[in-house]
């Protein structure tokens, strides 16, 4: 009797173990939003900034016309490797597959025919294999939460990566904008 005591309140201590990860595992899954909306609004004043340089680049061009009607050849503006890298093409993150759902052993277990081996067949034996499904499926959302953490973090990575290409890119337009706009103000 003490030994099924001992087993039900450890079941028990293991469930509300597993309720409380679950639930302090919670507030970091809303993270992968909030990163995502920061990385957005990034990529968006990246992309703002690129068309501002193309502007500024026509303009420059125009100003650095011949008698304002043809380009000098030794002026005419290149497209570096930097920028075609990081403009060339435009990944978006959109998503080619679903993931798919991959079923382990523990749920096939719980689909076979429970969790316990069955001695007395009573109701403490149903019980104690409840409990183990409940946490089972806690451990499951758990896991299941944590591959889609990860995928989110390789996403972001992606899309942390693009920024960095494009602020260099941009950096290096400036710069070159700039030069270009001192020497035809010194030569002018």
């Amino acid at each position: 009797m003490a030994e099924d005591a001992d087993m039900r309140n450890e079941l028990e201590e293991m469930q509300r173990r597993a309720d409380q990860l679950a639930d302090e595992v919670r507030p970091i899954a809303k993270l992968e939003t909030w990163g995502w909306e920061q990385l957005e609004r990034i990529e968006e004043g990246m992309d703002q900034i690129n068309k501002d340089m193309k502007e500024a680049e026509k303009n420059l061009t125009d100003l650095g016309k011949f008698c304002g009607l043809c380009v000098c050849p030794c002026n005419k503006l290149k497209s570096s490797d930097a920028y075609k890298k990081a403009w060339g093409n435009n990944q978006d993150g959109v998503v080619a597959s679903q993931p798919a759902r991959v079923v382990d052993e523990r749920e096939q277990m719980a689909i076979s025919g429970g969790f316990i081996r069955r001695v007395t067949n009573d109701a403490r034996e149903n019980e104690m294999d409840e409990n183990l499904e409940q946490v089972s499926g806690i451990i499951g959302n758990l896991r299941h939460m944590a591959l889609d953490m990860g995928n989110e973090i390789d996403t972001q990575n992606r899309q942390i990566d693009r920024i960095m290409e494009k602020a260099d890119s941009n950096k290096t337009r400036i710069d070159e904008a700039n030069q270009r706009a001192t020497k035809m103000l010194g030569s002018g």
